[in-house]
């Protein structure tokens, strides 16, 4: 299968970088390489450092991508990892896509996508981690799915459909993305279901979350990341859905603040000071022609920090 990602807030998150000649940037996610082309296409001189735990990017990356440029097989939360390694004090721009791309959702074999009724349940970003889709959905207590899928999936039938997935599994394993399908569209009712919105999109989207642990430690990598920017330095994330966004939004909010002492203390003690500004008071969106030619970017948000 041909390796094809539309890159999301193409312009909109290269021009947040305020990309320099001579600076040094980091794409933590370079996927199809659409940012990563365009960040190389404004330097002369400088460095681009493109990082993805997906191989399959990495292999398309190094045949489209020439200029200066590192290409590193690693989650992004090792970027600290991946610039001491380098000898790289300190970068001029870091972006960070936090989505999938659309070779893994339309890859049948990645087991992304709930359209897909004989796909193996997988939904590994890196294929080479043991846990899967499969393995959460046919071991996981009632419990731990109740909640993984109330809480990453934001799926208020979530105890429905965790009690039907483990009575399912009783009878036979659960291993394509048709079955779980099937079992969640037995577990929400029809007149529940939002209009334009597949019953299985909110269960999914935890599944993914929970296999790929996407959620675990973006707070301390932004907090890293930020650390390893130049004065002026920019940080550049697009989230996709609500969970993301709430963790940027207020590590920004956070990184933006200076002393959070209570205001009856009569001097600071917390020792806490502002390390630079959000650089928009509300997220960047997609345009309407953006999210006409390419619907999966509807929910995309962009924030940015740059660092003083």
């Amino acid at each position: 299968m041909k390796y094809e990602h539309k890159s999301v807030l193409l312009d909109e998150a290269v021009d947040a970088l305020n990309v320099q000649p001579n600076g040094i940037y980091v794409d933590c996610t370079v996927g199809g390489g659409g940012h990563s082309a365009k960040i190389l296409d404004k330097l002369q001189g400088g460095k681009l450092i493109a990082i993805d735990k997906d191989e399959d990017a990495l292999t398309v990356c190094k045949k489209r991508l020439k200029g200066n440029v590192s290409f590193i097989h690693c989650d992004f939360k090792w970027l600290g990892e991946v610039l001491r390694e380098l000898r790289i004090d300190k970068v001029d721009g870091i972006l960070v896509d936090l989505g999938v791309s659309s070779y893994q959702i339309d890859n049948p074999e990645r087991g992304f996508s709930y359209m897909v009724s004989d796909a193996p349940l997988d939904m590994r970003m890196d294929a080479s981690q043991s846990l899967s889709a499969k393995g959460i959905v046919n071991s996981y207590s009632e419990a731990e799915l109740c909640k993984l899928i109330r809480d990453f999936g934001e799926e208020k039938f979530a105890k429905s459909i965790a009690r039907n997935i483990v009575a399912e599994r009783q009878k036979n394993e659960i291993e394509t993305c048709g079955q779980l399908v099937e079992i969640i569209e037995r577990s929400v009712p029809h007149c529940s279901r939002k209009k334009g919105s597949h019953p299985a999109k909110r269960t999914f989207q935890a599944l993914r979350i929970e296999v790929n642990k996407e959620l675990d430690g973006i707070d301390a990598f932004l907090k890293e990341a930020v650390d390893l920017l130049n004065p002026n330095g920019r940080l550049a994330v697009i989230t996709f859905h609500s969970l993301e966004d709430r963790i940027v939004k207020q590590c920004f909010a956070d990184f933006a603040t200076d002393c959070i002492c209570p205001p009856s203390f009569p001097k600071c003690v917390c020792g806490h000071r502002a390390k630079g500004v959000t650089l928009f008071k509300k997220p960047i969106e997609p345009s309407a022609r953006e999210q006409q030619d390419n619907p999966r970017s509807k929910s995309a948000k962009l924030r940015v920090f740059v660092k003083k």
